[in-house]
């Protein structure tokens, strides 16, 4: 049977069965979003995840944010360069009070950068940040960073959302209970993942729904029970909700980009010829084609190839079993003999229909993957301890080219950085060293580009796609917008005209 017939009838099976023990909720005076995942932290100076990053963005401020052609510009600090290794920022108008009526001041960014840089309290943002030598305040409103090395990207990396320097001085949790300054502020969050926050201006509280299943999401908004949903939908389903006229439907190109992630300390998958097996084995347009119904572009780096550090010329791994059976051979394995691998994922079915189909294209070529579904939680926290052999994951909201250090330099292991799968290259160390070390762009482009050849061959991970960014909403909502990054800003200017 077609794979895309399979999963159709799959689709409506569960819309059907679904539908018959959906029960409906009480209407609230408050905007509902339905998420796949909750935030697994929504402390800044921790949060990694895309849940905790798109939240936290609407709780806290930053220094500095980017325009729609990926460049820096100012949030709530102006910055001019003094020296080719010192940036002074200056508060502007746009910083806000702290939700507990404090004022933001230069002493809470300092205090904010400082615990990031201190290496006892394992932030995974220290390894990105690790170019900042010290921190001075001349005054309440001006700060002034001091380098241990030039870089013209600098002001880029000013993205951490800051929090109070007196909460940070008596330990406070600011996962469930984040305090910043935000358009938005607390007013719920609890362990068993309920979160609700307010928006300032006027009181409008939106409420995080936590509907892990997607087919759920979609009856709950079809049943008026949520308000938005955004993203992690098969196309049937999309399809099924524009078919019924019910609700608005938009979509754009996204920058999420999705892999497949090895463990480079496995003794299997250390091997060069069985990582580049498990490319060649991967049929990418298929899964987009069917899965994705076209709604994503192949990948062949974190970068998109348009982005002014990015690298056009690479040549993507097609899908050819025979070369994967070939280089599998190599190393003593076979359809006869398979190499057998256990693949992490978590519990969204949507994720885990797409490891069924890697799993159904490799165990032709001579690869048994073992599947293994989590919680958010548990899946998370394994990848960031190390505790897999594959997985998949996205990167989202990237803007710089910093994330090559950030996710596959030798010192970004964690928890100094996101380095997951414990990548260790010299080569690969060297050339991220060296484009980071230029004041010129082009340079920087030049050696980043040639970076990306050089992963692209030695594959710490697989690129997959560029997945695409759909939002679903209620007929009386307005205003609503959504970028090419995934975030959740529309949330700022969102109007619930019912």
């Amino acid at each position: 049977m077609p794979l895309k017939l399979i999963i159709t009838r799959t689709i409506l099976l569960g819309i059907c069965l679904v539908s018959l023990i959906a029960c409906s909720e009480v209407g609230k005076p408050e905007l509902r979003f339905g998420l796949a995942s909750m935030p697994s932290n929504l402390d800044p100076r921790f949060a990694t995840d895309a849940s905790s990053s798109r939240i936290g963005r609407l709780l806290f401020q930053k220094l500095v944010d980017f325009d729609k052609s990926k460049q820096p510009v100012a949030s709530i600090s102006n910055w001019e360069k003094l020296s080719d290794t010192l940036y002074r920022f200056t508060l502007n108008q746009k910083a806000s009070n702290f939700h507990n009526g404090m004022e933001l001041t230069s002493k809470d960014v300092k205090a904010t950068y400082d615990f990031i840089l201190n290496k006892a309290n394992s932030s995974p943002h220290r390894a990105s940040l690790s170019l900042i030598d010290h921190i001075t305040i001349p005054d309440k409103k001006t700060i002034e960073f001091h380098l241990s090395k030039a870089d013209p990207l600098f002001p880029g990396y000013l993205v951490v959302g800051i929090v109070p320097a007196d909460l940070i001085a008596q330990g406070h949790e600011f996962n469930l209970k984040p305090i910043g300054s935000g358009p938005f502020k607390m007013l719920a969050h609890s362990k068993d993942g309920q979160l609700s926050i307010e928006r300032i201006r006027d009181n409008l509280t939106v409420k995080f729904i936590h509907v892990p299943n997607p087919t759920v999401r979609v009856l709950k908004i079809m049943r008026h029970e949520v308000d938005i949903v955004q993203n992690d939908l098969m196309p049937e389903l999309i399809t099924y909700m524009k078919d019924s006229g019910q609700v608005n439907i938009e979509r754009m190109n996204g920058s999420r980009f999705s892999y497949i992630g090895f463990n480079m300390e496995d003794p299997d998958l250390k091997q060069l010829n069985i990582r580049k097996a498990i490319a060649y084995g991967v049929d990418r347009e298929e899964i987009i084609n069917y899965v994705f119904g076209n709604s994503a572009r192949l990948a062949n780096a974190i970068l998109p190839p348009d982005h002014w550090a990015g690298n056009a010329k690479l040549v993507a791994y097609e899908y050819n079993p025979q070369e994967a059976k070939s280089l599998l051979k190599q190393s003593g394995y076979s359809t006869e003999n398979p190499l057998k691998l256990t693949y992490k994922t978590s519990s969204d079915p949507f994720r885990i229909r797409v490891a069924t189909i890697y799993q159904h294209q490799l165990k032709k070529v001579g690869i048994e993957m073992d599947i293994r579904s989590y919680d958010w939680g548990t899946f998370y926290g394994d990848i960031k301890a190390g505790r897999f052999q594959l997985y998949s994951l996205s990167w989202i909201g990237i803007k710089t080219p910093d994330i090559f250090f950030y996710s596959t330099h030798s010192k970004a292991i964690p928890p100094n950085g996101a380095n997951r799968g414990r990548y260790n290259d010299k080569q690969a160390d060297k050339l991220i060293d060296k484009a980071s070390s230029f004041n010129d762009l082009t340079q920087q482009a030049k050696y980043y580009g040639e970076l990306q050849t050089y992963l692209l061959d030695q594959l710490p991970y697989v690129p997959l796609w560029f997945e695409d960014n759909v939002v679903v909403t209620q007929k009386y909502i307005r205003n609503y917008s959504i970028s090419s990054d995934g975030n959740y800003d529309g949330l700022i200017n969102v109007i619930l005209d019912r």
